[in-house]
């Protein structure tokens, strides 16, 4: 998670959450790469 959040990916995950908001980075980035790996646009 550090990793993540060191890269702007997700916001600061602080605690034991089991949950981070994406940045808007980060949801961008998870759209593109789904779409390369399942071959949908996600979104």
């Amino acid at each position: 998670m550090n990793r993540l959040h060191e890269k702007g990916l997700i916001s600061d995950p602080v605690g034991k959450a089991k949950s981070v908001l994406f940045t808007e980075e980060g949801l961008s980035e998870a759209r593109r790469l789904f779409g390369e790996l399942f071959g949908a646009s996600g979104g």
